[in-house]
């Protein structure tokens, strides 16, 4: 089983969460009542939808992890899932999300205007074929 596997039958079982077919259609999602919080677009990469809000607040503490790239202008994260610390990460951050989404939308808050798979900003392999 992938981690991404994993993450996505654990987040299966939450009450507030169903699976879904994402709006990129590419891959599996979960969303709740407000809307989609997750695409699992690979064995590896997952797009987490949060508000500006949410990002703005952690932005400093998302950039120093590895696993999480942020995309400016996006509602959506990318996370790496490399170990088991990440599935965590992103079950962490799945509650901030349907928190977020549950105290509506703030008037900063722009339209959701796709994943990050949809804009290319997903993580890009190094070449490290001169190393």
């Amino acid at each position: 089983m992938t981690l991404a596997s994993r993450a996505l039958a654990q987040l299966a079982t939450w009450p507030d969460l169903k699976q879904a077919v994402p709006s990129c259609g590419l891959g599996q999602a979960v969303r709740s009542t407000q809307g989609e919080i997750a695409h699992f677009h690979s064995d590896r990469d997952v797009d987490l939808r949060l508000t500006d809000r949410a990002i703005r607040r952690f932005a400093k503490d998302l950039k120093h992890t590895g696993a999480i790239r942020i995309v400016p202008g996006s509602q959506w994260v990318t996370l790496r899932l490399d170990a088991a610390t990440d599935v965590d990460l992103l079950l962490t951050l799945v509650s901030v999300a349907l928190q977020a989404q549950q105290a509506g939308p703030e008037p900063a808050d722009q339209a959701v205007a796709g994943c990050n798979d949809q804009r290319g900003a997903g993580f890009v392999k190094a070449d490290r074929s001169g190393f």
